[in-house]
């Protein structure tokens, strides 16, 4: 049975940067051939059009497809499982699915179709990304514009136009697996880190609280988290049901003249070498050990095992770690090597130590 395509949900307020986030992300796909969902409202095509100027090999116009009609969680049947099968019956099959939601919808509704009997075995839910405005939550507004947040709201009259932006914002952090504080450029070092060691404190245990400004996150630590989310609803439930629907974004309102390159400067990746390890089981340990020990986004490479001709494969997504034993090492040596990813400031030499041990 062929493996599932991972497909990542993003979603976040009207102007939190979902869309400067996909087309950072389709900038430095390394190679990685993405199809996009875009769920668009209206008549505001913005979306669709900034990211189709991204057309490399990565994602070409083909690869991008627009849901016209609204808010997904009330479209389900009609529009998003019939775009998710003709995606997947296609020949030159994506590497990872990405979907972008509308400024306002909830992500669990969306996630509960991913078992839907057609497409629940050819696709799976990598992870939920919940993109906040760093600036904005700080401040308890929840979103810059929050007058631009209502106007949208009140283009549709089946939105409960009541519910506090507040309680929407909940309901989005609940279903994350991962959240990313953008704009961080506009906060303190302390502001920051207060509004991460918050959200952290309101959300699941084993959720990711990363900052960026810009939406500069690099792919690896974006995709492939490998969470399954479809099934492991009972822990990501709305807190607050309210039914409503709305619209999309680009991100007008943050002042793109200051976009320069500053990428991945928050981020930072070395690698860790070492000899044959003999128990491959504790040295699974010991990597989710160094870890939680150090806050490591991600960690993947191969591992030499003592009396093993197969190279073992290692990746883990925070303390979460997987192996599994993919080729033999033929002519190459026969070593550890480790790519430990994080936000800047890792302390190398602990690492390093811890790893080695």
């Amino acid at each position: 049975m062929p493996a599932k395509i991972p497909a990542t949900v993003v979603t976040g307020f009207l102007g939190a940067g979902k869309t400067t986030l996909i087309r950072h992300m389709l900038q430095n796909a390394e190679g990685k051939k993405i199809a996009l969902i875009i769920n668009e409202f209206g008549d505001l095509g913005v979306d669709g059009d900034i990211l189709k100027g991204c057309g490399e090999e990565t994602c070409t116009e083909d690869d991008i497809v627009e849901l016209s009609n609204g808010c997904i969680c009330c479209t389900v049947a009609d529009d998003f499982i019939p775009t998710m099968e003709q995606l997947l019956a296609r020949d030159d099959k994506p590497d990872h699915i990405v979907i972008e939601t509308s400024g306002l919808a909830l992500p669990q509704p969306l996630v509960r179709a991913f078992n839907w009997p057609g497409i629940s075995t050819k696709v799976t839910v990598d992870g939920v990304v919940t993109v906040v405005d760093g600036r904005a939550v700080h401040d308890g507004q929840f979103a810059h514009n929050v007058a631009a947040v209502d106007a949208q709201r009140a283009q549709d009259e089946n939105l409960d136009h009541e519910t506090p932006l507040s309680e929407l914002f909940e309901d989005q952090v609940a279903c994350a697996d991962m959240i990313v504080v953008n704009k961080t450029d506009l906060l303190s070092e302390e502001e920051a880190g207060a509004l991460t060691t918050r959200l952290k404190s309101e959300s699941r245990d084993g959720v990711q609280v990363v900052k960026t400004a810009m939406g500069a996150l690099p792919v690896d630590v974006l995709l492939g988290q490998g969470i399954g989310a479809e099934g492991d609803l009972e822990n990501r439930h709305e807190i607050h049901h309210h039914h409503h629907h709305d619209d999309d974004e680009d991100d007008h309102d943050h002042d793109h003249d200051h976009e320069h390159a500053h990428g991945h400067d928050e981020f930072e990746s070395f690698i860790v070498t070492r000899g044959e390890i003999s128990d491959a089981n504790a040295f699974a340990e010991q990597v989710a050990d160094t870890i939680r020990a150090h806050n490591i986004l991600r960690l993947k490479g191969f591992v030499a095992v003592n009396g093993k001709p197969m190279r073992l494969t290692l990746q883990a997504v925070g303390p979460r770690v997987d192996t599994y034993f993919d080729q033999p090492f033929g002519d190459a040596p026969r070593e550890t090597r480790l790519v430990v990813i994080g936000e800047a400031g890792l302390d190398h030499a602990a690492i390093t130590t811890a790893l080695q041990a």
